[in-house]
């Protein structure tokens, strides 16, 4: 990670500030993302990415700041410029330095940016800043959102009967719940593997998932296992900053359905937030449909998403999308090229989780 980090100013002064600084810009934004934290930068750039911090400050201090990741894409289509769930401003005018700032420094075909959901009473128009919506997003564009306010009986009293029972029989069960350590990053990626393999959806290798422990737990995130004796029946990855948790990676094991471990361990992650002060709980991924749709057809699909929509209906979130992707092409040739490979080639979105 860096040390002090170089801005990338436009009709300002240079300035530098530090990690600690820009952990601090981050998390007082109202749409706080881990993915914006110098951290994920450097996950990422061990697993093909380049990150790059942009900030732009005048004299009164720093006015917008985006991690903004970098990738090349196949077929000669050049590089993309990436900005996962962020990129923070003032006003329209500093948003626009920020982009300005992005193109000039990049060299991209184009920016890429996922604002992510935007906070009560923010208005964000990216049509009007110049991007057009994206037909490839990175990260799931709509998950479900628990309100983790309250005492512990309120938050159970929102889930769904049959979530609400069932988190009350694993916490009755002979599971055990804690937190892990370095020494149990084996047995969670091997709980990984095996959940991917049952459930037919990918994992990263085990080198990823260290990297993940190494640059954001304990400050930022916590591995979550239930254990009955000496068999490690669930496990999560949760992360926190500012006033939101993040589930981002979880396996079960074939034998947890009866002890209701899957659930006991997502209680513990919710109590495990509420300890550090959040206020909502994001599950984080969803098939992209509206509530109809996704209720006329989860107990029908398994596949992608769908698998674990039936999981995380219950527990009392409420379903959002957030503003999705969106481009701003630097290069129009480059540009058109990558969207007719989308359409007629296909082109997999690069895996951010």
């Amino acid at each position: 990670m860096p040390g002090n980090i170089q801005t990338n100013p436009v009709n300002s002064l240079p300035q530098e500030i530090t990690p600690a600084q820009w952990t601090a810009f981050v998390a007082s934004q109202p749409r706080a993302h881990i993915l914006q934290l110098l951290q994920w930068g450097a996950l990422k750039s061990r697993f093909g990415w380049g990150a790059e911090p942009y900030a732009l400050a005048d004299l009164d201090g720093y006015t917008c700041a985006a991690l903004v990741l970098e990738k090349r894409l196949p077929m000669g289509l050049g590089k993309m410029a990436y900005v996962p769930m962020g990129g923070y401003a003032t006003d329209e005018f500093a948003y626009d330095a920020l982009w300005l700032s992005i193109r000039r420094e990049s060299n991209a075909a184009f920016l890429k940016v996922e604002p992510g959901h935007l906070a009560p009473g923010e208005e964000l128009d990216m049509r009007a800043m110049g991007f057009r919506p994206s037909p490839q997003s990175i990260q799931p564009p709509r998950t479900i959102i628990i309100d983790i306010t309250g005492e512990q009986d309120v938050i159970l009293a929102r889930m769904s009967q049959s979530t609400r029972r069932k988190v009350r029989k694993s916490l009755r069960s002979e599971v055990t719940y804690r937190k892990g350590t370095r020494k149990d990053l084996l047995a969670f990626c091997q709980l990984m593997r095996e959940t991917g393999a049952r459930n037919n959806f990918g994992v990263h290798e085990a080198v990823y998932y260290e990297a993940v422990y190494e640059l954001f737990m304990p400050s930022y995130g916590a591995l979550l296992l239930a254990e009955r004796a000496d068999e490690l029946l669930a496990a999560v990855m949760v992360f926190a900053l500012g006033q939101t948790a993040w589930y981002l990676y979880g396996a079960s094991s074939r034998t947890a359905g009866s002890s209701y471990a899957s659930y006991g361990i997502q209680w513990s992650a919710i109590r495990w937030a509420k300890r550090r002060g959040c206020q909502s709980y994001d599950m984080w991924g969803v098939p992209d449909y509206d509530e109809a749709e996704l209720e006329a057809q989860y107990q029908q699909r398994s596949d992608g998403l769908w698998g674990v929509y039936g999981f995380k209906r219950g527990w009392g979130g409420e379903l959002r999308r957030s503003m999705g992707a969106w481009d701003m092409p630097f290069s129009q040739l480059q540009y058109g090229a990558y969207r007719l490979a989308l359409k007629y080639k296909g082109i997999d979105a690069p895996g951010m989780g």
